[in-house]
């Protein structure tokens, strides 16, 4: 198993599923399994160390000229000079076409859709850089909001952080069961599966500000006031526009549906009232807009993907 390190990258995006897989090698060769664990290395275009943004300084080996049975591209802040490095695409490339796995985390996404790995398939990463791998790769089917997607037969890609940490856990239980997985997942005091599944609860509510003055407004009058009376006709009046004309540019400008972004932004001040209060869901519902419990429990079923009860014991 080969973990790619490079001026630049997260050092978390790296040290974490590291920590994973040597910490499932070192639990096997204690239990006397006859199962192998990790052979693992850090490697780098030229062999020096791998320097993280923060400063730490990784020790590292040249990339390997022979077959890996696995490849782990993390991401950083250096990840576009890599992508402009035809040596490390070509060294990719090769890997992949031998490699039973290759796996990106975080904005490591873009180097394994530089190679051309991603072409015609869902992926995912870091939610702020999204819409970029989106736009700069529209082969590939860009899902944010997974930790992480089994992009191909022989490729994973997983969000920001800590979210590849998750995904070697998930490699784990595929090689070696859940049982191992799950020792290893108590031994790191983690979660085998976060609650909710799939989503990252990370990703706060943002959606970029409008242009226009009016619907700027109108953005910022909905975070003030997440519970109030926000129809498409009040607000419309609130920007001086009629209802349709209203939605069409709000559309336009912010990237989704008005009622949408209440729905979002309501969920969103649930979310952080559930963390931060004991106040009960249904004081929450009603302060935050949804009007009753079960409507506020749909809503975070369908965007947060738990129950509020759910979120709140996981996260108070």
């Amino acid at each position: 198993m080969t973990l790619l390190g490079y001026p630049g990258v997260q050092a978390l995006d790296l040290v974490g599923p590291f920590e994973v897989f040597s910490t499932a090698t070192l639990i096997l060769a204690s239990q006397g399994s006859h199962h192998d664990g990790y052979e693992i290395s850090i490697a780098s275009p030229d062999g020096g160390p791998a320097s993280t943004w923060n400063g730490l300084q990784i020790v590292a080996q040249p990339l390997p000229r022979g077959p890996v049975d696995t490849v782990l591209v993390p991401g950083g802040a250096g990840i576009d000079e890599l992508r402009r490095d035809a040596d490390v695409l070509d060294w990719i490339r090769r890997a992949a076409a031998t490699a039973r796995r290759v796996v990106s985390v975080c904005t490591g996404a873009f180097l394994v859709a530089e190679a051309g790995l991603l072409d015609g398939c869902r992926a995912t990463t870091h939610w702020a850089f999204a819409d970029r791998l989106a736009a700069e790769f529209p082969d590939v089917t860009v899902d944010p909001d997974p930790i992480f997607v089994r992009s191909s037969d022989t490729v994973w890609t997983a969000a920001g952080v800590t979210a590849g940490i998750d995904l070697a856990l998930s490699l784990v239980e595929d090689d070696h069961g859940t049982e191992l997985a799950q020792t290893v997942a108590r031994w790191l005091v983690l979660y085998l599966r976060r609650p909710g599944g799939q989503t990252q609860f990370a990703a706060p509510v943002w959606a970029p500000r409008a242009k226009r003055a009016p619907i700027r407004e109108v953005q910022e009058f909905i975070e003030t006031e997440p519970g109030g009376a926000h129809s498409i006709g009040a607000l419309a009046r609130r920007a001086a526009m009629s209802p349709r004309h209203f939605t069409r540019v709000f559309t336009h400008e912010v990237g989704e549906a008005p009622g949408s972004y209440v729905e979002r932004v309501r969920t969103e001040a649930a979310r952080r009232q559930l963390e931060e209060t004991d106040d009960t869901v249904t004081v929450i519902a009603a302060r935050c807009g949804f009007g009753s419990a079960e409507t506020m429990r749909r809503n975070f079923v369908r965007r947060v993907g738990v129950s509020p009860d759910h979120y709140r014991r996981t996260f108070a």
